[in-house]
């Protein structure tokens, strides 16, 4: 205490917070050759810090605290926590930040000593409460006293609840997890909060400070290490709570702690405001007396300072620990409570084996130093004088050093950036220590190695904690949602439009834009959903007129049919939905009508695109459905016959097709001539159906679907999975009659696309008698068929050598003589194996013509066959189906007396052909000839009978 009332120029700039203290401390400095400033903070170092290096350069400032040392070797300026201060180091100007914190029962003793022995060269100053003026007029005698007014009103606003805070708010709790719970409400409220306590280190709070600095976030949510100078744009501050727990109990805040934390608000000439939180079922409020003092500045004089001795005995082990409880004489001075760090050391003082190690001055002066170690990680007394007591021991044997390979190992299992934030805050604590050994040159072999180690990894672990404190804490859509609100003109946040429809909204997806169509985004909360859409209609009136244009000056390609099950037939753009269509006048002629998405459009924009989808939709009509659209015309013409009009007309009424029963009147008076012009528009008359080919493609098959569910004012319900001939039976009656509508005939389980039914129907006839069999085998090779007697001969002949090479070896020539003759009267004949119906052809084939007898034909007519399984096969038929299919064709089994389930079973069936059924119950053939057609009064009774 021999320096204590040495001075120089020593100046206490004195006043309450936020007005301007540490900034014309900072500008003294720079005017000097060399300075230091001690702050209470480690964040608040780094941050003059960075400050300094921009006005000097990096190679002339210097940064020193517990756990991070940047020491140029031409460094003049150094910004350091106040317990790493130099103080053996000459500067031309020393400064003391928040110098009341001598008034603080951990830290205070640490204050006070650099309060009276810190001194620079040429000035020295003090920055901190005016509640130390008097104190500090009797401690340094000739002190100068400068006063710092607020220019800007700081005013009590009452309770405030969380969802009310105006926005710039900082709301401050006393716990990591009030915290948290507190920043988790806001981000439901409001979109998120920066979060700022002293555990963090300098680069996620800075971090998170940026955040909030930059607009991204409205609300900061943090510990009172808000109070300690760092500069932030606050215009209110919120107290979630009075009271603190201080190591030892939970008080309520002295005014002065109250005042440090409230003074936040306000800059400069911008007025401030503090308040506290309204939670629900308590009570939170401020006493009038505390409101008085805060909004007028004026705090009850600090009647003392904590002291401990600034440079202990170190000559023994108990006169360490004597010197450290010495009481000072002073009676501005009161002695400091048991600290940290004497607190560890009277732990170890009890351990003999620390004793043993001690007896020496270097040996105590490293233990002191050993015992400084912080306890960032908060594990108690107990758990951290282990970790002290084996890095003592380590310092005290072998060669002085921690051992390389248990700090390696203990790094190591810090280095890991997975999990949650308490979870990356306790490993940042924990490489903090780590960091804070590396900064001690006489612990480890290579510190500058270990330092840089530290760092990174330092630097690593910061950055994802910053990333997690964002995920959990901040919702930026919401957040950006909130900011815009009330804004127009250039004052909104600015908007761009994705390639791929993303709407963003400073920067944040807000949803997409489909066409004409906004989606919000599905990721959104309920509650989120109005504002999103509100902020995607003040803006998206320029795009959608933009998208107007361009559909309207689009190519063809661009549209497409919407034809899906379950859904409304519609018109889609670019794969967007932006009309659907509407029963008209007829079939052929649906209506276009714009899709709600449109409706903000003007009305010429909409026209226009109804004209154009209009236009798109007649052209295509006529393209996928152009036979149909001939005969709609031809139906309406009067030159056109009478039967044929009452054709046309069915077959465009249907959509395409039609079962032949439902027209024999018709047929009965369509003569070859018409039906051969009805052949040329491409109607096929089939055994079983009317249909037109080119309408069941399956282009043509979906574009009939959807204008027939469109004119039956109903929603698309049948759509064939494949492109295969044969579809399983839809299981409603309504989806079967569309499926039936469309060209596909019903057999039970099954149904067959009607050209397909004829095809299978031609192959069958043509399989039951030698003359279909010729003409398959015609149809096959191309060349004209053989008959059965020299096809034979022909391929015995092949099969041996010929009649000259067997006369030479003496052997008889062969001669293949014709079988006789039989009738075919009561003979079975399957097409497997083939041989059998080969000899039935050999033996009837020179029969004459004339010489058949009408018995004979009828015989010839009814033979049975087997068909072949693959006709059915290739089309994915099942026997069942394809049982009923030859029901309806006029087959019937061989053996009457056989049953249904045999029939479908047995794959060796065999058929016979009695003709189809007319509608009075008689039999008849197919192609019978008709009689010429009659007037066209005849044509109308047939049609109304």
């Amino acid at each position: 205490m021999s320096r204590l009332f040495s001075s120089s120029s020593v100046i206490a700039v004195l006043g309450p917070t936020n007005t301007g203290k540490t900034h014309y401390a900072v500008q003294r400095m720079c005017s000097y050759t060399s300075g230091v400033i001690g702050f209470p903070l480690r964040l608040l170092a780094r941050e003059v810090y960075d400050r300094v290096v921009a006005i000097k350069g990096a190679e002339r400032v210097a940064l020193i605290t517990g756990e991070e040392k940047i020491l140029p070797a031409k460094a003049q300026y150094f910004l350091c926590t106040a317990e790493s201060m130099p103080m053996n180091r000459d500067f031309a100007f020393a400064a003391l930040d928040e110098v009341q914190l001598g008034c603080d029962r951990e830290r205070g003793h640490v204050f006070t000593d650099r309060l009276l022995n810190l001194r620079g060269r040429e000035e020295t100053m003090f920055l901190g409460s005016d509640a130390l003026r008097p104190l500090l007029r009797r401690l340094i005698p000739g002190i100068e006293i400068v006063s710092r007014p607020r220019f800007s009103t700081l005013s009590y606003s009452g309770p405030t609840k969380l969802s009310r805070l105006p926005p710039r708010s900082a709301i401050v709790a006393f716990s990591a997890e009030e915290v948290y719970a507190t920043a988790e409400m806001l981000r439901r409220l409001r979109g998120g909060a920066a979060v700022v306590m002293g555990a963090l280190s300098p680069r996620t709070r800075n971090a998170q400070v940026e955040m909030f600095q930059a607009g991204e976030v409205n609300y900061l949510v943090a510990t009172d290490a808000i109070g300690m100078g760092l500069n932030m744009d606050v215009s209110h501050v919120a107290f979630a709570s009075l009271s603190k727990f201080d190591g030892r109990q939970v008080r309520r805040l002295t005014i002065p702690e109250m005042a440090q934390i409230a003074g936040r608000a306000g800059r400069y000439q911008r007025d401030g405001s503090f308040g506290v939180l309204q939670w629900p079922g308590e009570s939170l409020e401020f006493r009038d007396e505390e409101v008085s003092a805060i909004e007028e500045h004026h705090f009850s004089p600090a009647e003392y300072l904590y002291w401990r001795e600034g440079e202990p005995d170190v000559s023994g082990l108990d006169s360490l620990i004597a010197s450290l409880e010495r009481k000072p004489g002073l009676p501005l001075l009161r002695a400091a409570p048991e600290s940290y760090d004497l607190a560890v050391l009277h732990k170890l003082a009890a351990d003999p084996t620390i004793r043993e190690r001690s007896r020496s001055s270097l040996a105590v002066k490293r233990l002191w130093a050993t015992c400084g170690l912080p306890d960032f990680r908060k594990t108690g007394i107990e758990a951290h004088s282990r970790l002290v007591r084996r890095i003592f021991c380590y310092l005290t044997e072998g060669n002085g050093y921690l051992p390389v390979s248990w700090v390696a190992d203990e790094i190591v299992k810090l280095d890991n950036v997975q999990g949650d934030v308490p979870t990356l805050s306790e490993r940042l604590a924990g490489i903090r220590i780590w960091a804070y050994i590396a900064h001690r040159s006489d612990w480890l072999e290579n510190p500058t190695k270990w330092a840089e180690r530290t760092r990174a990894l330092e630097e690593k672990l910061s950055d994802a904690l910053h990333e997690r404190l964002t995920q959990r804490f901040v919702d930026r859509r919401t957040s950006i949602l909130m900011q815009d609100m009330g804004k127009a003109g250039l004052d909104m946040l600015p908007t761009e439009f994705a390639e791929d429809g993303v709407v963003l909204v400073g920067g944040e997806s807000i949803g997409r834009l489909e066409g004409f169509s906004f989606q919000v985004d599905p990721a959104a909360r309920h509650g989120d959903m109005k504002r999103l859409h509100a902020a995607a209609e003040r803006r998206l009136g320029g795009e959608l007129a933009r998208r107007a244009k361009a559909l309207q000056n689009d190519k063809d390609e661009a549209f497409s049919l919407l034809a899906e099950k379950g859904k409304k037939i519609g018109l889609l753009w670019q794969s967007y939905p932006v009309a659907y269509l509407e029963r008209g006048k007829s079939f052929l002629t649906p209506r276009v009508k714009l899709s709600r998405s449109l409706d903000r459009l003007l009305p010429a924009d909409q026209k226009q695109i109804e004209e154009r989808l209009t236009l798109w939709l007649h052209n295509n009509i006529q393209r996928r459905l152009g036979a149909l659209v001939k005969l709609s015309e031809l139906s309406g013409q009067a030159d056109t016959p009478p039967s044929l009009r009452a054709l046309f007309a069915s077959l465009v009424e249907k959509g395409g097709y039609l079962p032949r029963a439902e027209m024999d009147d018709i047929l009965k008076i369509l003569n070859r001539p018409l039906k051969k012009q009805a052949a040329i528009l491409g109607i096929r008359f089939g055994r079983l159906d009317i249909f037109m080919p080119a309408l069941l493609k399956p282009q043509a098959i979906r574009w009939r679907l959807a204008l027939l569910t469109v004119f039956r004012d109903q929603i698309l319900s049948f759509f064939p999975e494949s492109t295969g001939s044969a579809i399983e039976t839809p299981r409603d009656s309504e989806t079967a009659e569309m499926a039936g509508l469309v060209g596909f005939r019903s057999l039970g389980a099954q149904m067959l696309r009607v050209d397909s039914a004829e095809k299978l129907a031609c192959m069958v006839h043509d399989r039951r008698l030698p003359k279909g069999e010729a003409s398959v085998e015609k149809k096959a090779s191309g060349k004209k068929p053989q008959p059965p007697l020299a096809k034979k001969k022909a391929e015995v002949e092949a099969a041996l050598p010929s009649a000259k090479k067997r006369a030479e070896k003496g052997r008889d020539s062969l001669e293949v003589k014709p079988p006789k003759k039989k009738t075919a009267k009561n003979v079975k004949v399957a097409l497997s194996p083939p041989s059998a119906q080969e000899n039935l052809k050999t033996k009837n084939y020179k029969k004459k013509k004339e010489d058949i007898s009408p018995k004979e034909k009828t015989e010839k007519k009814n033979l049975s066959f087997v068909p072949d399984q693959r006709m059915m096969q290739g089309m994915g038929l099942k026997p069942d189906a394809f049982a009923k299919l030859m029901l309806k064709l006029g087959f019937y089994p061989a053996e009457k007396k056989q049953k249904a389930e045999a029939i479908v079973k047995d794959e060796a069936q065999q058929w016979v052909w009695r003709g189809a059924k007319r509608r009075g119950g008689s039999r008849t053939a197919f192609h019978k000839k008709q009689p010429d057609i009659p007037n066209a009064f005849s044509v109308l009774a047939i049609l109304k009978k």
